[in-house]
């Protein structure tokens, strides 16, 4: 539970407008159609006024100058004619609008799939330190709500926004033909709605950044209650568990609440401003009318226009408001996608020639933290087939030798060389492949025993993958199982107890039969017995190879040939367990410690 109450305010990432811009140019063919048919759509319906207000005047006239009788001077063949080549005019115009939909939903669906793509490329390449600094939850709401969020608020905003200016820039042709007196009138708005705009919008994207940062947070929480559920009730934390629940869902709460008020203002307010300016148009229009300068008809068409006017007007503003929702969602999925990723493997990779196993730590320095020292000018060399045991107390750099040594993290300076070769002018794959690794944490997956052991070696046969088991003591509790090595194991392997789970990881590593092993706490979670059993099997199976034991049990490294006692990040002692103990230092206090716990622990529980 590591996550902070107040989610930290993090860098935005730059220029995410022209970054999002980037993203739809490979969708660049279908914008331009939601272009051309957005504007064909737009042109149309504006002609609608022109025809209306053409009707208007033919039925006025008619009226004004006919004789006796219902509208006896109007000319209703015209008037029929205007009026079906209205309805075709708004029938086309509602089919070109409805492909700009069409071409604009495929366009942000399209982009949003390369942008998952990314974020999941992204998430293959970042190194371990990204994820040590960042929870789960938080990388999986980045990629999932604000990739969402952002999906959606294109989608409904790219095509109002082509709409609405290319529909202003129509009506204000249109007014200015008809009269460039109201033009100017109706244009007095345009200013003040922009300025209210740009202030509303500035003050609304705070809050929506804030707004998902704490959502991030929140579901980082979450995330971390469900996966340590068994930990949270076992220790009585689950009122300290609502209540940070309940600050985050606050936070995310006050967030969204300043957010949508201050977004939702913006249409109110343009609204008003529209107002204004139409019943300006309304009033000056009259006076016109009045005086002979202008139609009925054509008043009627301007003032069409004006409504239509400022329903765009009304629409940028909101649609503003809306992006920044949007734009604050962009930051956070840029800012993973920027994140500093592992250094890529070397174009021209080097590999020892012969795999013997010799290791050799060279001055090697590293930290997890800048400004927390670990592990600082650590040298050591390992002859191949040696077996060297690593111990010291809780934070020593213990299992950090281990990530080193396999490239999960990279030296900050120094070099580590595998049979005199620099592990850093390697590839991760071709330097893996030469390690077996067993951690205190089993990883074993869906699938049959057989397919588990199998993993680390893909071509091995039935008989094989019997061998291992055999050499490991697994293969005792395996043929207990109904289906034996066919047992098909569940995602969280419960059929299984924890012990036997290490037992198929060991086997798992034996059966990849690797240049060098690396024990990390590997018999942590098996009785004494089979403790002793696998012991037995690591002296046949250590021939020829060189073994790393990272361990608390200090019994199990007895017979090493060489124990390196770490604390504070330095090589404090080495030696053979006897050499140790006689020295009196570190390594025979840990020994004398634990050799009285256990002997605590036996009178106890006897």
């Amino acid at each position: 539970m590591a996550t902070p109450d107040v989610p930290e305010e993090e860098p935005a990432a730059p220029r995410p407008v022209r970054r999002l811009v980037g993203l739809l140019r490979p969708q660049r063919r279908a914008v331009v159609l939601a272009l051309v048919t957005g504007v064909g759509g737009i042109v149309l319906n504006a002609f609608g006024p022109l025809l209306l207000g053409r009707i208007t005047d033919l039925i006025a006239d008619g009226v004004l100058g006919g004789g006796p009788g219902p509208a006896p001077g109007v000319d209703t063949s015209a008037v029929g004619r205007l009026l079906l080549g209205l309805l075709g005019l708004y029938l086309v115009a509602s089919l070109f609008l409805l492909a700009q939909g069409r071409l604009v939903a495929s366009a942000v669906w399209c982009t949003i799939h390369d942008l998952r793509r990314h974020a999941r490329e992204k998430l293959t390449r970042l190194p371990l330190r990204h994820f040590d600094r960042e929870p789960a939850g938080e990388l999986l709401s980045r990629t999932t709500n604000d990739i969402d969020n952002l999906q959606q608020i294109l989608q409904q905003t790219l095509a109002e926004l082509i709409t609405a200016v290319f529909s202003l820039l129509t009506m204000l042709v249109l007014m200015l033909v008809i009269s460039p007196v109201l033009a100017a009138v109706m244009l007095l708005s345009v200013p003040v709605s922009a300025l209210l705009a740009a202030l509303i919008s500035k003050r609304a994207h705070p809050h929506y950044a804030a707004q998902w940062s704490a959502n991030g947070a929140l579901n980082a929480h979450v995330e971390e209650v469900c996966s340590g559920h068994a930990l949270i009730k076992g220790f009585d934390r689950r009122a300290a568990a609502e209540q940070r629940f309940d600050a985050r869902n606050d936070a995310v709460y006050r967030a969204a609440a300043k957010a949508q008020f201050a977004s939702g203002a913006m249409e109110p307010v343009m609204m008003f401003v529209a107002n204004l300016g139409y019943v300006l148009v309304a009033v000056v229009g009259a006076w016109k009318v009045v005086s002979g300068s202008l139609t009925l008809g054509d008043v009627q068409a301007f003032v069409l226009y004006a409504r239509q006017f400022s329903q765009p007007v009304v629409e940028i503003a909101s649609v503003a408001g809306r992006l920044q929702s949007g734009i604050a969602s962009a930051q956070r999925v840029f800012t993973l996608l920027d994140a500093p990723q592992q250094t890529a493997d070397p174009h021209r990779p080097d590999a020892p020639a012969r795999a013997e196993g010799r290791v050799e730590f060279a001055d090697v320095s590293f930290r997890y933290s800048p400004d927390t020292p670990l592990i600082e000018n650590l040298s050591l060399t390992v002859e191949p087939g040696s077996t060297v045991a690593i111990v010291g107390p809780t934070g020593a750099g213990k299992t950090t030798l281990g990530n080193l040594l396999m490239r999960f993290y990279e030296p900050d300076s120094g070099r580590i060389l595998l049979d005199g070769t620099d592990t850093a002018t390697m590839t991760r794959d071709d330097l893996r492949s030469r390690f077996g690794l067993v951690l205190q944490d089993t990883w074993l997956f869906g699938g049959t025993i057989a397919e588990n052991i199998a993993y680390g070696a893909p071509g091995a046969c039935r008989a094989d993958v019997v061998a291992a088991a055999e050499a490991t003591c697994a293969d005792r509790f395996v043929r207990t199982l109904p289906q034996g090595y066919d047992t098909v194991l569940d995602d969280e392997s419960s059929t299984v107890s924890a012990g036997e789970k290490q037992l198929l990881t060991v086997a798992r590593a034996f059966l990849a039969r690797p240049a060098v092993l690396v024990l990390d706490e590997a018999t942590s979670s098996v009785d004494t017995r089979t403790e002793v059993l696998i012991q037995r099997a690591m002296n046949s199976l250590r021939a020829g190879r060189t073994s790393f034991v990272i361990a608390h049990r200090l019994s199990t490294i007895r017979d090493a040939d060489l124990i390196v006692v770490m604390d504070g990040g330095r090589i404090v002692e080495r030696g053979t367990h006897d050499e140790l103990l006689r020295a009196r230092g570190l390594y025979a206090r840990l020994h004398a410690a634990r050799t009285h716990r256990t002997t605590a622990t036996n009178v106890a529980t006897s």
